[in-house]
């Protein structure tokens, strides 16, 4: 590891004495990967030369300890224990920086959340969750793009999907691909009892052009009218937008713009990110989509989490984490859940799982 860090900061130097050149400024294409490759090696070099300084802070003192006696020896020894456990820590911090970075974690995303088993009930928490995540991503300033929405008439929701644009907006919501089960009792109970319903959400990341090649002869794209309240809401050219991939099988529609082109554009992202998401789990040797094994059936057994209303709980079946103010967390505060889930992959890493 340290012959690794000895690397990078060797590297760190060199990069920073080329950008501090004026021969950097004459291409600028360079001169901006460069400092982006300076700017990632940043958090590790800082760690590291901490690490350094710590480490000859550390034997200094037991060095210093050895040539005195009485009350100033038991001071020097108690500093090196103190640094020595100091060091311990920035060496757990240089092994987690040293992890393999996911790629897709500075990326947006695009958030599918479907209603499940449990009808009506389904489809009013599904609604819930597109709220949720919607507070989660103004408290985090990342854009909210709608692409379709799927109402119901009791204010539900069947289906929506919505592009996120923001750095680092997959590596907070990647964690909620999976099947999410709600107990409560309905409104329209009357005997007052507790009914099981579930969800599921599917996290992808946004594919870059490059990436992604989409031959037009593979797809086919259909116009219509989008479908509307009635009245003078229902628009009456064709604006929606509904793009078939033939090779994939994947469809997707977009009516949320009035405008054909944007909703071209929408349907696009949208396209890009499940073909990105399809195309790299067949190259892992998964031949179901990744799509598939994120969101599951939807059957009420196939959960990652639940939300138990009369008891005001929230349960990631992952971690065995609860916690105890729905309110709060169906506001879009849910950090500290994020946290602990990317917490335990840390050590999963860690531990080579």
């Amino acid at each position: 590891m340290l012959k690794r860090l000895q690397e990078i900061e060797k590297r760190y130097e060199e990069i920073g004495s080329y950008l501090a050149s004026g021969e950097a400024l004459s291409d600028m294409e360079k001169y901006t990967r460069l400092a982006k490759e300076q700017a990632d090696l940043e958090e590790i070099v800082s760690c590291y030369r901490s690490y350094k300084r710590t480490e000859e802070e550390m034997n200094a003192a037991l060095e210093e300890a050895a040539k005195e006696s009485g009350e100033m020896k038991e001071l020097l020894l108690r500093e090196h224990y103190t640094l020595k456990e100091k060091l311990a820590e920035l060496e757990t911090q240089l092994k987690v920086l040293l992890l393999p970075k996911d790629k897709n974690d500075e990326r947006n995303c695009t958030l599918e959340i479907r209603a499940g088993a449990g009808g009506e009930e389904a489809a009013l928490f599904a609604y819930e969750l597109y709220r949720m995540y919607m507070g989660y991503c103004e408290k985090h300033r990342f854009q909210w793009d709608v692409v379709d929405l799927n109402e119901t008439e009791l204010g539900g929701v069947k289906e929506a999907i919505v592009n996120i644009t923001g750095k680092g907006a997959y590596k907070r919501l990647k964690y909620e691909s999976g099947v999410h089960r709600v107990q409560r009792v309905p409104e329209t109970e009357s005997q007052g009892r507790i009914h099981t319903s579930t969800c599921t959400v599917a996290v992808l990341p946004e594919a870059q052009d490059v990436e992604v090649s989409i031959d037009e002869k593979d797809i086919r794209i259909d116009l219509y009218r989008s479908s509307g309240a009635g009245g003078q809401k229902v628009n009456k050219t064709e604006t929606a937008i509904r793009i078939t991939h033939f090779p994939t099988g994947i469809v997707v529609t977009c009516q949320d713009e009035r405008s054909q082109l944007k909703n071209k554009d929408k349907a696009f992202r949208v396209l890009r990110s499940r073909l990105y998401d399809y195309y790299n789990s067949r190259a892992a040797g998964e031949e179901a989509a990744n799509r598939r094994s994120l969101v599951g059936t939807g059957d009420r057994s196939e959960r990652i989490r639940t939300y138990n209303f009369p008891q005001s709980r929230i349960t990631d079946h992952r971690i065995g984490l609860s916690l105890h103010d729905m309110e709060k967390f169906l506001s879009g505060d849910f950090d500290e859940m994020t946290d602990a889930l990317a917490r335990r992959e840390t050590e999963m890493k860690l531990s080579g799982q």
